[in-house]
């Protein structure tokens, strides 16, 4: 057994828990979720595995303590879990589609080939969350956790099951990633960029 000593709750202290803790950070989880999917149907899915999982393994939430910070947790394994799963997938290609976009009138129609960015074009408009979303998800994550969510560093460590020394130089990296990225939308906004700090 690991760390955490199991408890037991009754069906009634379950579900007050889970109605009381767990289900007032659903908006967060789906928000972070689809943050780290780019897909409504995948953050859906994952916040619904989530809650699953958060439910079957109850016994080891204490209750009364971070409840926020057990559920992100929960949801970045399933994610990291399912992502290296699909990784590991060959490709695959529905023929049917292909064949019946070669022989529509489309076919001289020049398509992007960057799926993801399409899709973020369609779904995210502004240029701060592209700039997010185009993050590698390490980086983008920790941006999440601190800027959006607002967990300290013990949790952050705590969620991605890292040292805060990690946390902490992984969330400069991820903010001057972003600063770059968005070094020309600022200046086209009327910021200077091009000031030094001061010592």
């Amino acid at each position: 057994m690991s760390e955490v000593q199991r408890r037991k709750y009754s069906q009634e202290e379950k579900t007050a828990i889970f109605d009381g803790e767990f289900m007032p950070h659903i908006d967060s989880m789906y928000n972070f979720a689809f943050r780290l999917t780019f897909d409504e149907d995948d953050a859906k899915d994952l916040v619904q595995d989530t809650y699953m999982k958060a439910f079957r393994f109850i016994n080891s939430f204490e209750q009364g303590t971070n409840a926020k910070a057990w559920l992100f947790r929960i949801l970045k394994n399933s994610f990291i879990n399912e992502y290296r799963k699909k990784s590991k997938q060959p490709t695959k290609v529905d023929y049917q589609e292909v064949e019946t976009f070669y022989n529509s009138d489309d076919v001289d129609y020049q398509s992007t080939s960057d799926l993801r960015a399409e899709s973020v074009k369609d779904m995210l408009g502004d240029e701060i969350s592209n700039a997010l979303n185009a993050l590698a998800v390490d980086f983008r994550t920790v941006i999440i956790l601190a800027d959006l969510e607002g967990f300290t560093y013990e949790e952050m460590a705590k969620i991605l099951d890292i040292p805060i020394g990690t946390v902490r130089s992984r969330l400069h990296r991820a903010r001057n990633l972003l600063k770059e990225q968005l070094k020309g939308y600022a200046q086209s906004m009327g910021y200077n960029t091009d000031v030094e700090e001061e010592d």
